[in-house]
């Protein structure tokens, strides 16, 4: 075999190999984001996805664990409109009953596959956080208009 049929042959099996590993790149990330699921936030290893997210007043929002990790769904209550109900995973009333939750036996854990809902019914911004990846800036905010 000549040097340029070689070359041309390492060339055309590395370009079907560089096909084939972004057409399953792009398998994985519609995974990882969710790619239209039944829920408005997916939870990746380290993130929200998305990590803002606008919604009407009245409206519920859905979290859906889509990693392999346990995470939580936790208001900062210093983050949140006066007159709203308080929320994270787990039903606690405050963020320090969820947190002190989370360090004795990770109350409040959404395992893999599992969803978290809450309905805005105050306009305003909530801020809200993951507590086990919060150092990893694992955090997340729902806007509610009217």
């Amino acid at each position: 075999m000549s040097r340029l049929t070689d070359a041309t042959s390492r060339r055309r099996v590395l370009g079907a190999l560089g096909t084939a590993s972004l057409a399953s790149l792009a398998g994985c990330t519609a995974l990882v984001t969710g790619g239209g699921g039944d829920f408005d936030v997916g939870m990746t290893a380290v993130a929200f996805n998305p990590p803002e997210i606008t919604v009407s007043a009245g409206e519920e929002v859905v979290w859906h664990n889509t990693s392999s990790r346990g995470h939580t769904v936790t208001a900062y209550e210093n983050a949140i409109p006066e007159e709203a109900a308080y929320f994270a995973s787990g039903g606690f009333e405050t963020e320090s009953e969820a947190r002190e939750a989370w360090r004795a036996e990770f109350g409040g854990r959404i395992d893999s596959g599992e969803s978290f809902r809450h309905t805005f019914e105050v306009p305003g911004r909530y801020d809200y956080v993951c507590i086990p990846h919060e150092q990893g800036g694992m955090v997340g905010a729902v806007i509610v208009e009217e």
